[in-house]
This record gives structure tokens, C-alpha cells and sequence, in this order.
């Protein structure tokens, strides 16, 4: 966590995944972020296998929820809905992730937010936006991908499309895209003293991150067709190949020098004029060269060479990774509940700043009591709220 931000204050609304990784971004630059839970299940992440060994602590929760507290509350509830606008006199940027008019249906839209609180910034994440013929329609990472065209571009030619093991549309076009319309938003009130409404559209990030494919789309003979793109399989300089122990190598070799040095490391300097052909018999070639030795032996001979070209790591090797533990991308956690285990650092560096230490996911509803004080309600109040089941 970082000292930078920490007069901005942050609802979250959201559960799962695009909300759950912008507000950690954010809380990681200092921000002060408080889930808003239903006191029910709350955010669903909190119940998800895998846990922690001998936990009922979910990894999945703690992979998007450091340096946040937690407060149950019922906003169905005329009780829950003025604590939530009292929240607005120190919280004044929210984040939520319903579906489109439930905000509006709960009382607590943005026009609502906005008469108690006029600088208020909400941003609403959603799969498809605010409006649009299918705004209402219920999706996954995997259905904006496929929308998008990504997915119809993904893998290799004459094969079926291929799921990616990231979730693009939710971190890329969700949260990533929140973290940057909400600083954008907070500078613009700092200057001018306005608030905002801000729609998010897990499908409108993706297509955005589609650009240069959609203009290569409109020269005919660019010829996009799946595992047959510049940088999908199409080349022979970017490609993956398969290893004689059965791992792979990523070559990445588009420049012309960097092709040059891996003909010239491999023995086959008559292939330095076929960089960019389609020369089938070529790449048959090259796919038999890469299966005449290991992964790890084809990783030695680039090792220190301008070539471009990496092992395909597993899960398992990349913390072992030489620059993986140089950068210290991973850390252990002081407040581990199983004493084990690591999680990946915020990826955003500021080296000149001191990095303060982060605060573990919190409980269900946690800072409910601790929350309730700050706002100056009495004991009696806070036991009343509690009875009443809107604060558990």
C-alpha cells in the first residue's frame, strides 16, 4: 500500500471479480475502501473454494481484497439505506456492480446519491453497460470475449476457439478500466468540485483492447482467421513449439535482429529471409528443430542471447523465476491464516516511496460496530441496528 491517495474513500458495493480487483488497486495506492455487504451471503467470493488449509478462509476472496474493511449492511431496508447515505459524508466515491436499474430500484441511484451528496462519483461495472438492446442480459468473461471477437481469435487455425486462463474482459476491461475512469473522475472534482457517473462495460473494454485487429480487419488481405494473425499464430517468428520432453517455447523473435540471432543460435541461417512467409514447410522445420531438445536445454541456448524466446512456465515455476524474485512480485503476509502462503505484490511501483504495510481481507462485516462509531451513532443505536438485522 502506498500513501498516495489515502483522502480518497471508497463504497464498495461490488462482489466477485472486476470490483473486487479495481477497489484492491486502489486500496493498494492508499485509498480507504469499505465493502458494503448484504448480511446474507455478502460478497459470494468469501464462500468459493479452494481455502486455506484447516480455514474456512477462501484464497479466491484473499487474491482481491487486502487493505479493505467490511461492514454488513442491508440496503433493502429504510435503516440500511440512512446509513448509507450518512456513509456519503466521509465516503464519496462508490463502485457497484448490479445489474443496470437495480441501484435505481434499491433508491440508491445515482440521482439519490447525488441529492445527499453532490460531489458523489459512482461508477457502475457491468457486462454490457447501462443501455443497449442487451444491456440486461446476464454474462461471464467468457460471453464478452466471445461478442468482442477475441475469442474467435484465439488458438490455432482449423482448431476450436480456446478459453483464455485469464479473465481479460473482467480484469482488463472491468477493473482495470474502473481503476482509470475513477482517478479521472476524483482529478476532475479536485479541479472543478463536480461529481460523476461513470458506465462501465466489461464488453465495451474489450472490443477497445480489439483496436489494431478491428482496423487490421479492414485491409483485405491481412486475412484474420483464427491461429492465422500476425501475433495469433500466424508467424513463424511468434509462435509457441513444442520441446522433445514435451514443454514448449514462446518465441517472440519480430524483429529482424532478433530473428537473425536465433537462425544464427540454432544452425539454420537459410531461414533468415522466411521471417515473415507463410512458408508451411518452413514452419514445419522450425517445429521439428524445437523437438530435437528439452524446454530447459532450448532455455540455456538463448540464455543472455537478443532472441526472444522464454520457457512456458507452469503455475508452479514462475516464482522461481530469476526475474520474478529479482522484482519481488511476490510476498508473505504477516496475518497468513494458514502461515504458508504468498500473494502476488501490487504491480504498480513508485520506488522513491515508502510502501506501508497492507491490510488483510477482511472479515464478514468485520468493522461493522467500528464503522457505526465513526458515524456517531450511540451503542444504543448501533444494538438497535444489530436487532434489527440490517448491521449484523
Amino acid at each position: 500500500m502506498y500513501p498516495f491517495i489515502q483522502e480518497m474513500r471508497i463504497l464498495d458495493l461490488t462482489r466477485l471479480f472486476p470490483g473486487g480487483y479495481a477497489t484492491q488497486l486502489l486500496g493498494d495506492l492508499g485509498a480507504r475502501v469499505l465493502k458494503v455487504e448484504d448480511p446474507w451471503r455478502g460478497d459470494y467470493l468469501r464462500w468459493e473454494e479452494p481455502c486455506f488449509p484447516g480455514t474456512n478462509e477462501s484464497v479466491l476472496f484473499w487474491g482481491l481484497n487486502r487493505n479493505k474493511k467490511s461492514i454488513k449492511l442491508n440496503l433493502k431496508s429504510a435503516a440500511g439505506k440512512r446509513i448509507l447515505f450518512k456513509l456519503l459524508e466521509q465516503y464519496d466515491i462508490v463502485l457497484e456492480g448490479f445489474r443496470p436499474g437495480v441501484m435505481d430500484k434499491l433508491g440508491i441511484g445515482y440521482e439519490q446519491l447525488k441529492a445527499v451528496n453532490p460531489a458523489v462519483i459512482l461508477c457502475s461495472i457491468s457486462g454490457f453497460g447501462q443501455d443497449g438492446p442487451c444491456y440486461l442480459t446476464p454474462g461471464h468473461d467468457i460471453n464478452y470475449m466471445a461478442i468482442a471477437g477475441a475469442l474467435g481469435l484465439s488458438g490455432t487455425a482449423g482448431g476450436a476457439p480456446v478459453t483464455p486462463a485469464v479473465q481479460v474482459a473482467d480484469i482488463g476491461g472491468g477493473g482495470m478500466m474502473a481503476v482509470i475512469a475513477v482517478l479521472a473522475a476524483y482529478i476532475h472534482r479536485q479541479t472543478t468540485g463536480k461529481g460523476q457517473y461513470i458506465d462501465i462495460s466489461m464488453l465495451d473494454g474489450v472490443v477497445s483492447w480489439m483496436s489494431m485487429l478491428f482496423l487490421q480487419a479492414e485491409v483485405p488481405s491481412a486475412g484474420l482467421k483464427r491461429g492465422e494473425t500476425r501475433l495469433g499464430g500466424g508467424e513463424i517468428c511468434y509462435n509457441v513449439y513444442q520441446t522433445k520432453d514435451g514443454g514448449y517455447m514462446a518465441l517472440g523473435a519480430l524483429e529482424p535482429q532478433f530473428w537473425l540471432k536465433f537462425c544464427q543460435l540454432a544452425g539454420r541461417e537459410d531461414w533468415i529471409t522466411e521471417q515473415f512467409s507463410r512458408n508451411g514447410a518452413v514452419k514445419a522445420e522450425v517445429e521439428i528443430l524445437f523437438k530435437t531438445r528439452t524446454r530447459d536445454e532450448w532455455a540455456a541456448c538463448f540464455a543472455g542471447a537478443d532472441v526472444c524466446c522464454e520457457p512456458v512456465l507452469d503455475l508452479s515455476e514462475v516464482k522461481a523465476h530469476p526475474q520474478v524474485s529479482g522484482r519481488k512480485l511476490f510476498k508473505r503476509l504477516d496475518y497468513d491464516p494458514a502461515g504458508v502462503t504468498e500473494v502476488v505484490r501490487n504491480p504498480i511501483r513508485f520506488p522513491t516511496e515508502p510502501e506501508l504495510e497492507d491490510l488483510r481481507p477482511p472479515g464478514f462485516g468485520e468493522h461493522s460496530q467500528e464503522v457505526l462509531r465513526e458515524l456517531g451513532l450511540s451503542e444504543e443505536e448501533i444494538l438497535i441496528l444489530l436487532h434489527e438485522q440490517t448491521v449484523v
